[in-house]
């Protein structure tokens, strides 16, 4: 397999997991539809950002840190898995209030902080290091040109900031909102008990890589 057709091999096996739905997805849905426009794309910055991340630690070789330390593994898994049981506690915390009280949270914070929080939801699950090197390492030639290896990480981030601003782009606008006003506590209830169920899942997943 050539270089041209394993990066073209590696960018519709990536983009096929981004568009799965997860965490990923909900938060910048619900960002969307519950904020505005320029929030909903500043997540989606932040999920194309981890996922640059991601793909670099995959290229130097975490995969195979995390399988001489399954310790280390772990504990990335719990501190991941917290993390997203937290985001779930938020948003089902918060479903029953006001949409404005909310979009006065979000002013004091501003588009920086819904960047990090994006960021830090990317980048909360090691298991998509696991699955990029998989997909690195099934894909990619026996030794692949270092162009090769540092275009890796840009690739990462266009497919996962497209995605994901499709998404933004598409959840706010005018309808998708209505309905989801319409909806609020029973939307935001559901997306926060999916949201910490995937962090339990993670957590207590165990240690097989």
């Amino acid at each position: 397999m050539t270089e041209t057709y394993a990066i073209l091999a590696i960018m519709a096996a990536i983009l096929v997991g981004a568009i799965s739905p997860g965490p990923s997805f909900l938060l910048v849905a619900r960002i969307s539809l519950s904020q505005s426009r320029g929030h909903g794309l500043a997540s989606a910055l932040g999920m194309g950002v981890g996922g640059m991340i991601l793909a670099t630690l995959a290229v130097i070789g975490l995969q195979a840190l995390f399988m001489q330390v399954e310790w280390l593994y772990m504990g990335f898994k719990i501190g991941g898995g917290a993390y997203l049981v937290y985001l779930g506690y938020r948003l089902w915390r918060g479903a029953k209030e006001p949409l404005a009280a909310g979009d006065q949270a979000v002013a004091r914070g501003g588009r920086l902080a819904t960047f990090l929080l994006a960021l830090g939801t990317q980048l909360s699950n090691p298991k998509t290091v696991i699955f990029y090197s998989s997909v690195f390492a099934a894909l990619l030639p026996a030794r692949p040109s270092l162009t090769v290896i540092m275009v890796l990480p840009l690739i990462l981030f266009l497919i996962e900031g497209g995605w994901y601003s499709a998404v933004a782009l598409a959840f706010s606008t005018a309808r998708p909102r209505a309905v989801y006003l319409s909806f609020k506590a029973w939307i935001d209830r559901t997306a926060g008990a999916v949201m910490a169920a995937l962090g339990l899942r993670l957590i207590f997943s165990g240690t097989e890589i």
